[in-house]
């Protein structure tokens, strides 16, 4: 019987709101408990593969998935995909997300080859949050440009849910969440690892990461290392219009978009019948190059010459970004009640540098007694303390959820390029869920929360006088970008959903309303944006961002097909957006064009769909679908759509696994077929974007080599070597495409 889990994708399609396989309940309550628990089970690499006990763990892995999946679908009312680490891995790409954008109603922000940043239905930065093992990823992830600082190779496991979760994850869940999950524990006593490796073609991509773990009773260990170098993608063309002035691609490549990478991850716990604690400490840096072409206010300067010496150095201008995080994950259960308590530290270290221009008042030479460096533009060092404290109560018919959060952040800035102000800001939240099943078919679920946060934003004042000659200037000539203010804000939200499951025909359904707090960029920018040429100006009395939300849900599950259905409608009284203007700013601003935060009324509806066939045991094929539609009913833009909105999609797949016996085993073969339709609902400054259609193949199998199975895995992304420009890409609007044929190798052997 098929389940809606296509096994060629590693993907399960149902809906899940905090699945943990580490989690463990109390005896005398069984209906959340996880029926795969992997931290306390046996894994088949430790059990030899032609054995009895294989086989019979083979089938109850299976069977266990099954019902496992069936459970957390009717279970919760929220649309969530939930990805295995089989799913990445076949799917990998430059960046977590990046592996990622195949699923419906997820796609991204892409920054060059080796970052992007997520969209869910169509919304971004700072509207979706992300959460890597309990706590709340911080970077500055308002940045079009600023990638997640996370190791994918890290991520066991992915949750996404697909719209407003506010009541349980607080500000910034007002779109969705990407929830990413580390491996289980170690299942026994013993010594192990992994070892991946990888290539790409297309931008001569070499990496890989290396674990290690081992277990005595109780206590486990856990080490990650991982790095990756790359050099200039490629593109299907040899000269791109950057604005107004053509620039030629010496051997088609995107001039210094190199980078690289170095990860490392470690954590330590203890196992008990009734407690459980792991600490994990983990960072993340990377160092990658701008389009040298694109950015700063004189690209038409850029030495051809000397960037196009080799593709794999990393010159001016590029950015540098170290993300250090600590967790401490606490977990007990006593009788019927699980308590859960989570603790983390972060900063993250963001070092954009760029050759120093002069504009307006800005002196022609660098004063060398400047605390920094000239090539500094611009410099970003936030601290962030997170709690979040949940208990869960198992009555017979309830399920009654209650938690706590806080978060204090603290953001300094540097370098010579002003954009946003210091600031330090503090908040804290309280929520409750009610899971009540009324009978075998029909489950309600209610839920309440409140939230507090005070944002304190730090004047700022520029390092040099608006004024001709600086030997007679005075304090008043030395403008104030930002005035030392403070906000607080307070919001109510709720939710009711339902779940009725009549047999292989399912339903679910939510309502709900969610917020997010304006940011530091949206209350207090002043200044150039050298990424987009613009200047941006913030608004100091902006609200809270509030939406509300209708979700529904449909699932059809017959033997060898299924078929899932997931529409929504989501209205926004007051959305934060960033409104270009007919300002030009020529005495800070190098004569760029004026955007203004503004507020207004948003309308937004969608859907997405998957269907999958399984025509014999090793022929299947699968229709993956979205649609996002927006329109403002308010302001200088009402009538038009929201900047980033993703075009409707549609993936066709078809997949081949023969079972085989010998030295290949378990290989697959899938071809899809990606057709983007024409995004022709735009608002300004933005540009249409053609449809484009595109072949991707994926292929694996493990291949025993000298007693030893490894995973072998190869992508061919773009096969035909389309030109094709992505909508929500980073470099739309200087008509750059995407990239073109790639080749991916990826390489697993575990230990």
């Amino acid at each position: 019987m098929l389940l809606c889990i296509p096994a060629f994708t590693g993907l399960f399609l149902f809906s899940i709101n905090e699945f943990n396989t580490e989690k463990f309940y109390p005896d005398d309550h069984f209906e959340p408990r996880p029926l795969v628990d992997f931290s306390v089970r046996p894994s088949l690499d430790t059990i030899p593969k032609d054995s009895a006990a294989s086989k019979v763990m083979e089938l109850e892995e299976f069977l266990l998935s099954e019902q496992r999946a069936r459970q957390l679908r009717n279970e919760e009312s929220f649309n969530v995909d939930f990805v295995k680490q089989e799913f990445i891995r076949e799917n990998r790409g430059g960046s977590l997300m990046k592996s990622l954008e195949r699923l419906p109603g997820v796609s991204t922000i892409g920054i060059g080859s080796g970052a992007s940043k997520p969209l869910i239905r169509g919304l971004g930065f700072n509207q979706v949050m992300v959460v890597e093992n309990g706590i709340k990823h911080e970077g500055q992830q308002w940045g079009a440009d600023h990638g997640l600082e996370i190791d994918q190779y890290a991520a066991d496991q992915v949750v996404i849910i697909k719209g407003p979760i506010s009541f349980k994850y607080g500000s910034d869940a007002i779109a969705g969440v990407v929830d990413i999950r580390e491996k289980p524990a170690p299942s026994e006593d013993g010594i192990g690892g992994s070892v991946d490796l990888g290539a790409k073609t297309n931008n001569a991509w070499l990496g890989g990461s290396i674990n290690l773990f081992a277990r005595k009773n109780k206590w486990f260990v856990d080490g990650r290392l991982t790095y990756a170098s790359y050099a200039d993608f490629k593109v299907p063309t040899d000269s791109v219009f950057v604005y107004d002035f053509g620039v030629a691609l010496h051997e088609n490549k995107v001039r210094n978009t190199a980078g690289n990478e170095f990860n490392f991850s470690g954590r330590v716990g203890y196992i008990g019948e009734h407690l459980r604690n792991t600490f994990s400490i983990s960072r993340v840096r990377s160092k990658s190059g701008f389009f040298a072409n694109a950015h700063g206010l004189e690209p038409r300067q850029v030495d051809k010459d000397l960037h196009d010496r080799s593709d794999r150095d990393i010159l001016l201008p590029f950015q540098e970004v170290d993300h250090l995080k600590l967790i401490n994950k606490l977990s007990y259960s006593m009788g019927n009640n699980l308590l859960e308590l989570d603790l983390g530290y972060q900063r993250n270290d963001r070092k954009e540098w760029s050759q120093y221009v002069n504009h307006g008042y800005m002196p022609p030479i660098f004063p060398s007694e400047m605390p920094y460096s000239s090539t500094l533009e611009r410099a970003f060092d936030k601290e962030v303390f997170s709690l979040n404290l949940r208990d869960e109560l198992f009555l017979k018919n309830h399920t009654l959820s209650f938690g706590a959060s806080a978060e204090y952040q603290n953001n300094d800035i540097g370098g010579w390029g002003f954009l946003i102000p210091a600031f330090e800001q503090f908040s804290y939240g309280f929520y409750a869920v009610d899971k009540y099943k009324i009978n075998p078919l029909w489950q309600l679920t209610g839920a309440l929360r409140y939230d507090h946060s005070r944002i304190h934003v730090f004047e700022y004042r520029d390092w040099f006088p608006s004024v001709k000659d600086a030997s007679q200037a005075g304090d008043s000539d030395y403008l104030n970008r930002a005035e030392d203010f403070k906000r607080n804000f307070n919001s109510l939200v709720w939710s009711v959903g339902f779940n009725y499951v009549p047999g292989d025909l399912s339903f679910k359904g939510n309502a709900g309303t969610s917020f997010r707090m304006p940011i530091a960029k949206e209350l207090a920018a002043n200044g150039v944006n050298y990424h987009y040429f613009r200047y941006e100006r913030g608004k100091d009395d902006l609200s809270p961002e509030r939406s509300f939300q209708l979700d529904l849900g449909t699932d059809l599950t017959k033997e060898n097909w299924c078929v899932s259905f997931s529409p929504f409608l989501n209205y926004f009284p007051n959305y934060i957006y960033l409104n270009p203007s007919f300002e030009h700013d020529y005495l800070y601003g190098a004569g760029n064009q004026i955007f203004n935060y503004t507020q207004s009324e948003v309308f937004r509806y969608g859907a997405e769909i998957s269907a999958s066939y399984q025509f014999t045991p090793s022929l299947s094929t699968e229709l993956l679908g979205e649609y996002v539609y927006s329109k403002q009913l308010s302001g200088d833009k009402k009538g038009y759509t929201l900047p980033f909105s993703p075009p409707p999609s549609a993936v066709l797949n078809l997949t081949y696994k023969p079972n085989l016996q010998g030295a290949f085993k378990s290989p697959y073969f899938a071809l899809d077929y990606r057709l983007t339709a024409k995004q022709d609902n735009i608002v300004p400054p933005e540009k249409i974007t053609p449809g484009y259609q595109l072949i991707n193949v994926r292929m694996g199998s493990n291949v025993a080599i000298a007693n030893r199975n490894i995973k072998v895995d190869i992508q061919i992304q773009n096969l035909f070597n389309t030109h094709y420009l992505n909508h929500t890409s980073f470099y739309r609007l200087i008509d750059l495409p995407e990239q073109g044929r790639n080749i991916a190798l990826s390489l697993n052997y575990q230990f």
